[in-house]
């Protein structure tokens, strides 16, 4: 049995025609554009080639690192900077923000949504990842969710994620002298690339104080660089620091993820590998609040060398190398600073030629080398 309309109700048959073809119409579009769709053959065609390519393990090749310390007469070899590619089309940003206001910081328009559920943390690393992170969903980082869209979001906080394998004794080194290796690295790390100060601009000074000053060398070309940098001597080599004036970083986290590994030294000691990524989210210092990361990934070598046989500064580190691979910054920039690209906007200067690399992959050997090409980023 049906419902009779009611009066203020009109039926279909009661609806003008012209009226009921332009309801149709719509409502064809709206299924059209809420329907999930098929990736183009093209997209399918890249995403095969580059599955085909990972399982062979045809991955970029890494760049720019350098002998160790002694053999390079105290200077570090820099690996090449990545350019970020190219963001999000502007018209399609603003679509997304139209679907989902939340998007936004701080959710403008009241919708009371949170955006997606807190990722679960990571295990931490143990041993060398034997493939890249998987894709992320494709959202956009705001002042809320500064990691959305990044494998990043999983790894933990500062810190925390730089956690020291349990020491051993190494042949005639102490258990306590592997583990005060062990702390002395983490201090270099945190005063390298976390201390506040140090990401803002200001000199390494709790970094600097970890390095042995019985390597003269090092430590006049790390000092040349914080008073003059330049292409010879950038402080961005070994130390995390951004132009005050330029960015600020978004909210208090840095996201870090690495291992560190020890064995016997060559100074009679113990050596430690530290082989860590950290990604920074920053905004504009003034102007709109659009979030851009920089991710680094340093890998040092360092030793406590044994003061009874060689001539070293007991509690300090001699620093025999370190590398770097720096994603999302400006290759042709050297002040002493990191420079992020936005996808809003690019800085002017030459082109990217090298190869297209995921920062994000671990997996991979920062191979030593003399390449200099600047590269690009597949994300950030």
């Amino acid at each position: 049995m049906s419902e009779k309309p009611s009066d203020d109700q009109p039926s279909a048959s009661e609806i003008p025609d012209d009226v009921w073809e332009q309801f149709t119409r719509d409502t064809e579009r709206d299924i059209r554009s809420s329907a999930p769709k098929e990736p183009s053959a093209r997209a399918r065609m890249v995403t095969e080639r580059l599955r085909e390519q990972d399982a062979r393990g045809e991955l970029p090749p890494g760049w720019r690192t350098g002998p160790a310390w002694r053999e390079m007469n105290g200077r570090a070899a820099r690996r090449r900077k990545l350019w970020a590619f190219i963001g999000v089309p502007l018209a399609a940003a603003v679509a997304l923000v139209a679907l989902k206001p939340s998007l936004l910081p701080g959710d403008p328009f009241g919708t009371g949504e949170s955006g997606a559920a807190e990722a679960s943390p990571l295990p931490d690393e143990t041993a060398a990842p034997t493939a890249a992170p998987g894709a992320s969903d494709p959202e956009t980082p705001t002042l809320d969710r500064p990691f959305a869209g990044s494998p990043a979001e999983r790894w933990a906080d500062g810190e925390a994620g730089i956690v020291l394998p349990e020491a051993k004794a190494v042949g005639a080194v102490s258990e306590g002298r592997v583990e005060e290796a062990l702390k002395l690295t983490k201090k270099l790390l945190v005063g390298a690339n976390l201390d506040p100060k140090t990401v803002r601009g200001a000199r390494p000074t709790a970094a600097l104080s970890v390095l042995d000053p019985k390597q003269p060398e090092l430590l006049d070309d790390l000092d040349t660089g914080l008073r003059s940098p330049s292409e010879k001597h950038d402080p961005v080599t070994l130390f995390s620091r951004f132009d005050p004036d330029e960015v600020r970083p978004a909210g208090d986290v840095i996201k870090t993820r690495g291992r560190m590994t020890f064995k016997k030294g060559t100074q009679g000691g113990v050596a430690v590998r530290a082989d860590y990524t950290f990604v920074y989210p920053v905004v504009r210092a003034d102007g709109p609040t659009e979030v851009a990361r920089t991710i680094v990934r340093r890998v040092l070598d360092v030793e406590l060398a044994d003061p009874g046989r060689y001539e070293v500064t007991p509690g300090r580190l001699l620093l025999m190398n370190y590398d770097q691979e720096i994603g999302n910054s400006s290759c042709f920039v050297n002040d002493g600073y990191l420079h992020p690209e936005f996808s809003s906007s690019r800085s002017e200067g030459p082109d990217p030629s090298g190869p297209a690399t995921d920062p994000y992959d671990r997996s991979r050997e920062l191979e030593r080398g003399d390449g200099g090409d600047c590269g690009t980023v597949t994300r950030t």
